[in-house]
């Protein structure tokens, strides 16, 4: 998100990807072929304990067909935590600053650690955490130009968790620094009271159900490449006993977007009665862990 402004509510088009070869919904938009080529790549080559939590963040940067603008780093964090936890996988919002430095040491501090809204407008950089890999996801970092202009899609990095009485999963003040080319981002980590100020606005509230919304339709589109030949036997080895449970309750059920462009699986509900079953409505076996959050 930039310093100013934040941009229009991310809507999740249904697409495919290529290599390994996903069906696509009905309905589907054009993909965007660079963001869908990092993902095809992420697909064939990540290990089973990285092939979920590298696949979403591409994939939403992919969905966003270049109409994302360069401050909705809080919708794009709301909507991939709820993809992540429909899939098994714990994120949560970090707020924090990013300071983006050429070789010859001129660079741009983005963000704030005291952030705050001006409207509906949020003035900071949001990223996410997945705490049960230590990973750090910018799904939104190439909204800057600098670092857009190399090409390589969405920022995971590795960071060092805390334990702390406030809930703090990376302590306040903590720096991560990545290598994204020849620049260096130091991303600062802000404090509990920057994370309040997203997640008991108003703003994020009154929207927390499109982000459901467009969050489990991320996650089904990842299921329905996850289990694609070639890559659904690392994701039945990936850490993550929800995904399995989803991935022998799908198999190899079609799938498309409805009127409503939620995707849906062809799948028997409770009864038994075959249904277009959005993810979070497919049953699974009673030892199946909840969708995060939780």
């Amino acid at each position: 998100m930039s310093k100013q402004q934040r941009g229009k509510k991310h809507r999740t088009p249904q697409k495919r990807v290529s290599r390994p070869s996903v069906p696509h919904p009905r309905r589907a938009a054009p993909a965007l072929p660079g963001s869908m080529d990092h993902m095809a790549r992420m697909l064939e080559h990540a290990k089973p304990d990285q092939v979920v939590e590298l696949v979403l963040p591409f994939l939403w940067a992919a969905l966003s067909d270049g109409r994302a603008p360069a401050n909705i780093c809080v919708d794009a964090c709301l909507t991939l935590r709820n993809a992540y936890g429909q899939l098994g996988v714990r994120a949560e919002l970090l707020p924090v600053t990013v300071a983006i430095r050429k070789k010859d040491g001129a660079g741009t501090l983005y963000g704030s650690l005291t952030p705050s809204w001006t409207g509906t407008s949020w003035n900071g950089h949001c990223a996410l955490v997945l705490p049960g890999s230590e990973r750090f996801v910018d799904p939104t970092i190439e909204q800057f130009d600098e670092v857009r202009e190399i090409g390589m899609g969405p920022m995971v990095g590795k960071v060092a968790m805390s334990t702390r009485e406030d809930g703090s999963l990376v302590e306040p003040g903590a720096q991560v620094m990545l290598q994204r080319g020849d620049l260096v981002l130091t991303y600062t980590v802000a404090g509990p009271k920057a994370l309040a100020s997203i997640v008991e606005h108003p703003e994020a509230i009154a929207h927390a159900d499109g982000h459901r919304r467009t969050g489990v339709n991320t996650a089904s589109l990842a299921l329905a490449a996850l289990r694609a030949e070639g890559v659904r036997g690392r994701a039945m080895q990936a850490p993550h006993p929800r995904l399995h449970a989803l991935l022998r309750a799908v198999g190899d059920a079609p799938y498309q977007s409805d009127e409503a462009q939620d995707v849906r699986f062809r799948l028997p509900d409770q009864s038994g009665q075959e249904q277009w079953l959005r993810l979070d409505e497919i049953p699974l076996p009673p030892s199946t862990p909840a969708a995060w959050p939780r």
